[in-house]
């Protein structure tokens, strides 16, 4: 019973479940960028490209010739699939600038919070921590 109440105060601290929390987010982000890459992003470029579909792009490895990547994957053909890479590039690249401005935010936010005032002070004879207001150490009894 020992190891699943150790397990059990592991599990429930907040950091563990900060962090799972956080992973949780980090799904549903990355699912939301896929879409807006995939969606939103890519589809004026293949436009502006004149009409390509950038998830189609693909290198067909076998014999046959096939017009579409899903047409190759229903024949069971072997294909370097790069539309589907450049895509997860792109969306890669969006989830790191905004992690990047995140972090830069919060580091901006930890930056601005100022110290709080301090209400100890360390005995010039024994270094112990004691009360800023305090005229006496209780640890070695000298005058401060």
């Amino acid at each position: 019973m020992k190891i699943y109440d150790e397990f059990k105060e592991f599990a429930l601290k907040g950091s563990v479940m900060d962090m799972a929390i956080g992973i949780i987010i980090g799904a549903a982000f990355g699912t939301v960028v896929q879409s807006l890459v995939g969606d939103i992003i890519m589809p004026p470029f293949g436009r502006i490209l004149g009409g390509m579909d950038f998830s189609n792009l693909f290198i067909n490895l076998s014999s046959g010739s096939y017009r579409s990547l899903a047409a190759a994957k229903a024949a069971g053909a072997a294909t370097i699939n790069y539309g589907h890479f450049l895509n997860s590039i792109i969306s890669f690249l969006i989830i790191a600038w905004a992690l990047f401005l995140l972090m830069k935010l919060m580091n901006k936010l930890k930056r601005q919070q100022s110290p709080p005032p301090a209400n100890t002070k360390t005995c010039p004879q024994c270094q112990s921590t004691i009360n800023i207001k305090a005229l006496r150490c209780p640890y070695c009894t000298s005058q401060i």
